[in-house]
C-alpha cells in the first residue's frame, strides 16, 4: 500500500489524474490518497508529488506519529532521514518536533541518520479536514507514515508557454496540460491526438511522457508554430533532460477541420483538446456544432477523450457516442472555470 502526496487544492482532480499511474487510488485526508499499487509512470504526474510505501497511520499528533513507527515493521537498510509535512497547514504540528522525534524512533532501532543523501526518506504527513478550507470530499483527520519510493519531476516551470519559440495568449500551463494528457492515458506506445493543438502544449506533455504526439489545426499559423515548439522541446535545445523522461517516439501536425481528420479509424489510443472558448469565437453560436464534429471525429479515431472547455459540454458528447466518466471545473480565474470532461 502507498500513501500520495497531492498537489493543488483539487483532490478528486489530482486522485483522477494519479489514477492514470497507480491502482486503487482512494482518499485519505485532505492532500493525501492512498493507492494498492504504484508504477513509474507516477515520477511524470503533474498533482501527486510523491509516493512513499505506507508504514501505518494514526492520530494528527506526533505521539501517535512515534507511536506507529516504535511499532512498525522496518526492513530497510542504510542511512535514513525524516521529512514531516503538515499538509496545507491543516494541523498546525511542529514539523521539525516531528522529524527530532521520528529520528529519534528510528535512532532507537539502530539507524544511521543522514541528512544530506539518505538511503531511505521517511515521510510523515499529518493531515486534518477540519483545518483545510478548500477541500470538498475531507476524508479523515490522520497522520501517514511512508518511505518515499517516486518522487515527480518537478520541471514545469522551465517550461513555461512564454518560453517558447511560438507563444499566443490563453496558452494552457504545462502543469494542467500534462495532468490531462496523464488522464487520457498519454504513455510510452500509445498514439495521442490534439484536433485542435493551437500552440501544441498539449502535445508537448504527451511526448514527454513518451506518447507519439499527433495534432491538427484548422489555422495554418497554429501548425506552424506547433511544430517550431515541438522541434524545440521534444526534437532539441528545450527538452529538459533526456535521464528522467521515456525515449522520445516521435510527433506529426497537419492542418485540417477537427471534424474531418485525415487519419483511419482507430489510428489513435487517445484524443485531448482545448475547445474554443465562447470569448473567443465571433458568433457563440458555431460553438455547438464545431465541438460537436470534433467529438463525433475523436469518437472514430479513438476510444478515449479528455475535452476541455469554458462550459459543460456533458450533453453534446453523449450524443457523439461518448459516456462522461468524469467532470471537473478548474477555476483558472475570476472569469474563466475550465470544464474537464473525461470520456470513453
Amino acid at each position: 500500500m502507498y500513501v500520495l502526496e497531492l498537489g493543488g487544492q483539487d483532490d478528486p482532480f489530482a486522485r483522477r489524474e494519479a489514477a492514470s499511474a497507480a491502482s486503487d487510488v482512494s482518499p485519505l485526508a485532505p492532500g493525501l490518497a492512498t493507492a494498492r499499487g504504484v508504477t513509474d509512470r507516477a515520477r511524470h504526474l503533474a498533482y501527486t508529488h510523491r509516493a512513499c510505501e505506507l508504514v501505518g497511520t494514526g492520530d494528527p499528533d506526533i505521539e501517535s506519529a512515534e507511536a506507529v513507527l516504535e511499532a512498525a515493521t522496518l526492513d530497510r537498510e542504510g542511512t535514513v532521514a525524516v521529512r514531516a509535512v503538515d499538509v496545507r497547514a491543516s494541523t498546525r504540528v511542529d514539523t521539525q518536533a516531528a522529524e527530532r522525534a521520528l529520528g529519534g524512533v528510528l535512532t532507537d532501532r539502530g539507524f544511521a541518520v543522514d541528512l544530506e543523501t539518505p538511503d531511505h526518506t521517511l515521510y510523515a504527513y499529518f493531515a486534518d479536514p477540519a483545518g483545510d478550507d478548500e477541500t470538498d470530499d475531507a476524508g479523515a483527520a490522520c497522520c501517514a507514515l511512508g518511505w518515499q519510493a517516486v518522487a515527480s519531476r518537478r520541471d514545469f516551470g522551465g517550461r513555461q508557454p512564454t518560453d517558447r519559440p511560438f507563444f499566443q495568449p490563453g496558452s494552457m500551463d504545462p502543469l494542467e496540460a500534462r495532468a490531462l494528457v496523464n488522464i487520457a492515458g498519454a504513455r510510452p506506445d500509445t498514439t495521442v491526438v490534439d484536433p485542435m493543438c493551437g500552440t501544441g502544449g498539449l502535445l508537448l506533455e504527451a511526448g514527454l511522457v513518451g506518447a507519439r504526439a499527433v495534432g491538427g489545426d484548422a489555422q495554418a499559423k497554429m501548425v506552424r508554430g506547433s511544430r517550431e515548439n515541438l522541434r524545440h522541446v521534444l526534437d532539441g535545445a528545450g527538452h529538459p533532460g533526456r535521464g528522467e523522461y521515456p525515449d522520445p517516439a516521435g510527433w506529426d501536425l497537419f492542418r485540417s477541420d477537427a471534424a474531418r481528420l485525415p487519419l483511419a479509424d482507430g489510428a489513435a489510443d487517445a484524443v485531448v483538446f482545448d475547445a474554443p472558448y465562447g470569448r473567443q469565437s465571433r458568433i457563440e453560436g458555431e460553438l455547438s456544432p464545431l465541438v460537436s464534429g470534433a467529438l463525433a471525429e475523436a469518437r472514430r479515431i479513438a476510444p478515449r477523450c479528455v475535452l476541455v472547455a469554458d462550459r459543460d459540454w456533458a450533453p453534446l458528447a453523449r450524443e457523439a457516442g461518448w459516456t462522461v466518466t468524469d467532470r471537473f471545473e478548474r477555476r483558472v480565474h475570476r472569469s474563466l472555470v475550465r470544464h474537464v470532461h473525461v470520456l470513453t
